[in-house]
């Protein structure tokens, strides 16, 4: 059995696949926008102010996925603040290099550090308002 996270950002999913791609040193291994849900007797049409919007996406980090798609507008999120995902990473380098990344126009909660508790510990969030955790797989 896996828990997964999934993601729901308000239009701009895509540009935070991108954004995590490069943090974590991966690649979506699948990207649906709402243009691609085939035709369904009965059913309207995809309208147009949807159709760019990420339907579904999956984005495999290690042994782990996080799922990441947008609401529609009529349905606008807001990220909790009592859940956040945990990412970890295989060497402290790993962790460093995407707390880097994640904090580019973010706030920085706890630098990458040595903790207590882990080698490498770090807490952010990112520009897209969604607070992190990442540090070392032990």
């Amino acid at each position: 059995m896996k828990a997964s996270p999934y993601l729901i950002f308000n239009g701009n999913g895509l540009e935070a696949i991108k954004h995590y791609e490069k943090a974590f040193k991966i690649k979506a291994e699948r990207i649906c926008q709402y243009k691609d849900t085939p035709p369904i007797d009965g059913m309207p049409p995809i309208p147009p102010e949807i159709a760019e919007l990420i339907m579904h996406s999956v984005l495999p980090i290690g042994n782990s996925t996080i799922y990441i798609c947008d609401t529609t507008p009529d349905q606008p999120t807001v990220f909790g603040k009592g859940s956040f995902p945990c990412v970890e990473l295989d060497t402290v380098e790993d962790v460093i290099s995407a707390f880097e990344i994640l904090k580019e126009n973010g706030k920085i909660f706890c630098e990458a550090q040595e903790t207590f508790w882990n080698p490498c510990y770090a807490e952010i969030e990112d520009r897209f308002g969604l607070k992190w955790t990442i540090m070392v797989v032990e």
